[in-house]
């Protein structure tokens, strides 16, 4: 009976390096491409959500405009019009269009 015993080739190492080194470029690829710009997306997210103030115009994820009347920890109050206020979550804002005119600029009343 013969039995053939398999041998590690010689320069093991270097074959096991050559296999492992593109799956680590991948995983870089990976974190450069989509991780990296999606966790930057989500701070600027934030930065949005936590500068919402008083008497801006907003536009919410479900197409409703107005303009936030009162704000709370996670919970917004918007106008949508004359006698009729939505209480929304703050994550509800998907974009700041700007601020009302509703308040006179104090430019303006300085004469400057």
């Amino acid at each position: 009976m013969n039995l053939i015993f398999l041998q590690q080739a010689p320069g093991g190492m270097e074959s096991i390096l050559s296999s492992i080194v593109p799956f680590l470029l991948i995983i870089v690829i990976f974190y450069f491409l989509i991780l990296r710009p999606q966790q930057k997306r989500q701070k600027e997210r934030a930065l949005l959500l936590e500068s919402i103030k008083k008497g801006d115009k907003v536009i919410t994820s479900g197409g409703i405009h107005g303009i936030v009347e009162g704000i709370e920890e996670k919970t917004l109050l918007i106008k949508v019009s004359d006698g009729l206020k939505l209480k929304m979550e703050r994550s509800a804002v998907s974009t700041i269009i700007g601020v009302t005119d509703q308040e006179p600029e104090k430019k303006s009343l300085l004469g400057g």
